[in-house]
């Protein structure tokens, strides 16, 4: 799953997490976690997303690779990565070594201005992970998690300034990426209602369909 910062990728991916049977690597997730159990490479990555800055190609691999020894079945969804060239270069041998092949691309083409808006209005729960935002998806309590009661947070890489920044790395870093791919790339407008743009792309996972067009 490609797409900038707020463009819903997260969501997606976790719907159609659930509509394939298989799991998801949220690298960013992966990321905050080991930056919150404070070891070395986490006190490394703290200072990154603290100023909104990327973790470097190798902390990212290391991490992934470590995720996806522990996954079994036959796919897998990736949120957030690879980010870079040298990232998706390390993803084909990681595919390779599993059996699984060539990857599907699903990028989500937002406007900044729309990411913008989406990122300095959401509200996160530390503690199950859900996200919230005040414009399209209000918890029933405010500042309350609906999942498991905690307190909502707003993170420090969703305000304004970091959030352009991000922007801007995101299209310097992942634009080579996009091009890298030349096969099973997608492109969704991802500023749509979640469902329209789910209904996108079940269209394009669908086994029946990318059977039938040669794309399996």
């Amino acid at each position: 799953m490609f797409g900038p910062p707020g463009s819903g990728k997260g969501t997606q991916a976790r719907r159609l997490s659930q509509w394939l049977g298989v799991s998801t690597i949220a690298t960013g997730d992966l990321l905050r976690a080991e930056a919150a159990a404070g070891t070395e490479l986490g006190r490394e990555l703290a200072l990154l997303l603290a100023s909104g800055q990327f973790a470097s190609d190798e902390h990212v691999n290391r991490i992934v690779q470590a995720r996806m020894a522990r996954i079994s079945g036959d796919g897998v969804i990736l949120d957030g990565y690879p980010r870079t060239v040298n990232q998706a270069r390390f993803l084909e041998q990681l595919l390779s070594e599993r059996g699984l092949g060539t990857p599907y691309i699903l990028h989500l083409d937002v406007p900044a201005e729309v990411i913008v808006e989406r990122l300095s209005t959401r509200r996160h729960c530390a503690s199950c992970g859900l996200v919230y935002n005040l414009l399209v998806h209000l918890p029933k309590v405010a500042g309350i998690c609906d999942g498991c009661g905690a307190g909502l947070s707003v993170r420090h890489d969703d305000e304004s300034v970091v959030i352009r920044r991000r922007l801007q790395d995101y299209c310097d870093q992942t634009g080579p990426v996009l091009a890298h791919y030349t096969s099973n790339c997608f492109t969704i407008d991802g500023n749509r209602q979640p469902d329209e743009v789910f209904r996108m792309a079940q269209d394009i996972l669908d086994p029946n369909k990318t059977r039938r067009n040669g794309l399996h």
